[in-house]
């Protein structure tokens, strides 16, 4: 007997009374819904997470965090920025031991599952690991890289580093930076100089309190001539005292929109002498006599900007999981209203068709990401580990640059375009969890203060679609000449047959297949693509530079950007559906239709435009969008259930996994807000009630009331 059937025979036996109060009880409506399960939740989770091992792994780990009195975060919204720092600042003990006692790729996930819960600390621990151990690791010769191992980068004995590259005058403009490093000849030393004030930087993570060391972005300069942006060592504090470095002059940037566990401060240096080792110089090298050696061929800065930027792919959707498992499970609870014939049983939200469209297309969008995330890291490994191994005259040498040109331009749309939709998607589900959503316990308003940052920190999220886009002019006008292109944007190789090609589906039923949906996204961006491209050409032909017309026709980039980033997540996600197989196939086939027709009608302008779809064949894609939210809707908590966040992860009464929303929600606020002596009514309440007022003092029978007898 299946768990409906039980609870249909339980139904049987009670009163009216009893099963309206059994109808409307948080804890059975959610059962309700994990009755309805049309597939294996655990066998859904394992493929998310790769496997029953890597599962079982992230559970432990979730288990070992919420057990670690470290990371008590029921109070995480009643603290002040300066307990939320001390704490951040405790948490790295803990991770040290992890650090050194785990693989690099256990630690990574261990991390992963951090960021969920603590994304402050995971900022500040990375600001360490991955930007001042990675500059490291990027820039410096393999001496040197020893040199500062044995000091102390890896173990955190003796050193705290931060990334000193952006300035309050420059962010995204790294060639632009205005810090100097002038090479004194008499010393051997290195001068690093702030000499404006828009050259002061800024936002450095770890600076205002715990950084005894920077890597630091300036210009180099020897013998008056400039050679461009390298990376300098440079000592702020004395480790043992903490005292500033003379010369270098340290501030707090103070309270930020979110992330206040990270100690972000600004930074001034006034003539700070560096020994000449301290530039690292894997690349570029400044001799004892002041030659330079710049690398016959610039060394390819994509890996690390590209690692970075599948991250937060793959934390967009992460994040986004975390922010539907709240929102449809409150859903899948909450009551409002009842119609007609519901015998005064009110309606769960989850069953209103509009709470359908608010929420089971982010959440289809949740899963596009996360496959899109997950073939993207793949990808990226595959692609490094080619080209560590391969030799400058290897033949594959070519093809493994050219597929990492393209993957870190789709990378930089997708990083804007996946953080967009998360940051959108955890203000949509605070809205839909209505006035409750409101509050700090909920977990979305910070979630979304906390997130907002991924829009603009890595680059600006416009600027980064802008250079997708220009990336997108270059391949149309390298296919148009000819040349095979990597597989992201090959689509741009059959220019011929995409431009003017329409929907060839027989019947309008036939339209919601991935192959037309998939085919309907070549056709528009190759439209995109071309008219950008077009765009470009006659800016070029009017006179103006190549950085000039790329500006001018900044809109056309971005339009084709945005278009060609929906349908990579969507192609992405149905290849990831295709290798599916078993009982989990149907689903997720309703999960990725849902996506694809949902993008489709939200950029149904495009697709109108350039005639893939007639009127009436986005009329019909618009209604089959209804049917697979409610197609979804029916496993909506079974689907969130299989991302396999615990409650202490999730830190929200309104997702908590048993339903019981309110009972959770009102013991938080009691615990978090303890009763208590008024805390100013003696101060200034009772002054203000009782000051005497001219003429006051009296009692009038009336109160106000008009004569009843006018």
């Amino acid at each position: 007997m299946s768990a409906q059937q039980r609870l249909n025979a339980v139904k049987q036996h009670l009163t009216p009374e009893q099963e309206r109060a059994n109808a409307v009880d948080p804890v059975n409506s959610m059962n309700e819904e994990r009755a309805k399960a049309s597939f294996n939740i655990r066998d859904l989770t394992h493929l998310l997470d790769g496997g029953k091992g890597p599962s079982e792994l992230r559970e432990r780990m979730m288990q070992e965090i919420e057990r670690d009195p470290l990371f008590a975060m029921h109070d995480i919204h009643d603290i002040s920025k300066e307990t939320l720092r001390e704490r951040t600042m405790e948490k790295f003990r803990s991770m040290i031991h992890h650090l050194q006692n785990e693989s690099v790729d256990t630690f990574k996930k261990r991390m992963e599952v951090i960021s969920l819960i603590d994304p402050g600390f995971w900022t500040r621990f990375g600001v360490h690991y991955g930007l001042f151990v990675g500059a490291l690791q990027s820039n410096a010769s393999p001496g040197q890289l020893s040199y500062w191992f044995e000091k102390g980068a890896l173990s955190l004995s003796g050193m705290v580093g931060c990334f000193a590259m952006t300035e309050i005058g420059h962010g995204s403009n790294v060639p632009g930076l205005e810090t100097t490093a002038t090479f004194d000849e008499a010393s051997d030393q290195f001068i690093i100089h702030t000499p404006t004030l828009t050259a002061t930087k800024w936002w450095i993570g770890g600076a205002a309190h715990s950084a005894t060391h920077a890597s630091v972005f300036a210009q180099l300069i020897v013998k008056g001539k400039r050679y461009g942006t390298k990376v300098f060592v440079v000592p702020l504090r004395d480790p043992k005292t903490y005292n500033l470095l003379p010369g270098v002059n340290i501030g707090d940037i103070g309270k930020k929109m979110g992330r206040d566990g990270i100690d972000n401060g600004w930074i001034q240096f006034t003539n700070v002498r560096i020994p000449r080792g301290y530039m690292l110089q894997k690349h570029t090298k400044v001799s004892r006599s002041g030659e330079v050696q710049e690398p016959k061929l610039q060394q390819l800065t994509y890996g690390a900007l590209l690692q970075g930027r599948v991250a937060m792919v793959v934390d967009s959707g992460n994040v986004s999981k975390k922010a539907l498992t709240i929102a449809v499970r409150y859903a899948a609870v909450r009551r409002q209203f009842a119609n007609s014939k519901a015998n005064g049983i009110e309606t769960k939200l989850l069953d209103y068709p509009i709470h359908q469209r608010r929420l089971m297309p982010l959440l289809a969008q949740a899963f596009a990401m996360h496959f899109t995330g997950s073939e993207m890291n793949a990808m990226y490994n595959n692609m490094m580990t080619r080209l560590d191994s391969a030799s400058p005259d290897d033949p594959d040498m070519a093809e493994v640059i050219e597929m990492l040109k393209e993957t870190h331009a789709t990378s930089a749309g997708l990083k804007a375009f996946c953080t967009w939709n998360c940051l959108n998607t955890i203000e949509q589900c605070r809205q839909s969890c209505g006035g409750h959503g409101y509050s700090a316990y909920t977990g979305l308003a910070g979630m979304y203060n906390d997130f907002a940052v991924q829009c603009t920190w890595e680059g600006d999220n416009t600027i980064l679609a802008l250079q997708s886009g220009r990336y997108l002019i270059s391949s149309y006008r390298e296919a148009i000449a000819g040349k095979k292109l990597s597989p992201g944007v090959g689509y741009l190789n059959n220019l011929n047959t995409l431009i003017g090609k329409r929907c060839g589906a027989a019947k309008v039923e036939d339209v919601v297949t991935p192959e037309i949906i998939i085919e309907g996204w070549q056709v528009v961006c190759a439209n995109v693509v071309k008219n950008a491209a077009l765009e470009f050409e006659e800016c070029l032909k009017a006179g103006l530079d190549t950085d000039d017309a790329y500006e001018q026709c900044s809109q056309s980039r971005l339009y084709a950007a945005r278009l060609h980033s929906y349908g990579y997540l969507f192609r992405r996600f149905a290849e990831g559906v295709s290798k599916v197989e078993g009982d989990l196939k149907p689903i997720l086939m309703d999960v990725c239709m849902l996506y694809g027709l949902y993008t489709v009608e939200e950029n149904a302008g495009a697709f109108l435009q350039y005639e893939y779809f007639t009127p009436k064949q986005i009329e019909y894609i618009r209604a089959q969008t209804n049917v697979l939210c409610k197609a979804v809707r029916d496993q909506a908590i079974p689907l969130v259930d299989s991302f396999n966040l615990s409650d202490y992860v999730v830190n929200s009464p309104l997702g908590r996994r048993d339903g019981n929303v309110y009972v959770h929600y009102f013991d938080h606020v009691k615990r978090q807000n303890p009763q208590g002596e008024h805390p100013y009514f003696n101060r200034l309440i009772k002054p203000m009630l009782e000051r005497d007022i001219e003429g006051g003092d009296y009692e009038d029978e009336e109160a106000g009331l008009e004569d009843d007898e006018e």
